[in-house]
């Protein structure tokens, strides 16, 4: 496949200001740059995110979009890094749980790996859904109505929009050839690029304001 295949796409890496896996995080980063696409680090505060390689910390990185400024049609796929703090944070963020859920259900492609698909499970974007993940949270996927499978990585089909997932950072050669491949394939969002100012809707919490003072 040419090394231009996402020229002109813009990526969005969704992540906490702390906790997302460094590899998982690094590793389609470069996969998507290098096929000529336009990847954009989102959080939900700026300045810097701390990534970790497992639970040692490990480098930092500049955020591009906070989420709460940040348009879901400016960006042409979405991908959401592992890290177990990382999704845990996320899903307790009204603003990035709508963005999620305005991009998948726009039909945007996604890519998940690891347990980000938590934060898919939040966004209510995982329903009839056949996916992968850290095996860890297999039972939490499937209490949210979606089919799990066993796979290094999986494209799904059946949805508003294609969505890959991967097992984790040892499956991570077959989930960035999944990925460039398949949003190469995916129709461009186009429209103008952020930021500006958006009134999200945001989805109701599964958690409550009391489990995330607990947390």
């Amino acid at each position: 496949m040419p090394l231009t295949v996402l020229t002109g796409r813009t990526i969005a890496f969704l992540v906490a200001p702390e906790g997302a896996e460094q590899v998982e995080l690094t590793v389609p980063w470069q996969a998507v740059a290098e096929a000529g696409g336009t990847p954009r680090l989102l959080s939900t505060r700026p300045g810097l995110v701390d990534a970790y390689r497992h639970l040692d910390l490990a480098d930092a990185f500049p955020v591009d979009d906070v989420v709460g400024l940040a348009h879901p049609g400016a960006y042409d796929g979405l991908v959401l890094p592992g890290g177990v703090a990382n999704p845990d944070f996320l899903r307790l963020d009204r603003a990035a749980v709508a963005l999620v859920h305005q991009l998948t259900a726009a039909g945007r492609p996604v890519a998940v790996t690891g347990h980000g698909a938590w934060t898919l499970i939040e966004a209510d974007a995982v329903r009839g859904r056949t996916l992968t993940s850290w095996p860890s949270i297999r039972t939490d996927l499937v209490n949210a109505g979606a089919y799990w499978v066993d796979e290094p990585v999986h494209v799904c089909r059946d949805g508003p929009g294609l969505l890959v997932s991967g097992r984790g950072p040892g499956d991570l050669p077959a989930f960035t050839e999944a990925l460039v491949t398949e949003f190469a394939h995916a129709r461009p969002a186009g429209g103008p690029h952020p930021p500006w100012a958006v009134a999200h809707e945001p989805l109701p919490s599964r958690h409550t304001a009391a489990e995330a003072e607990r947390d």
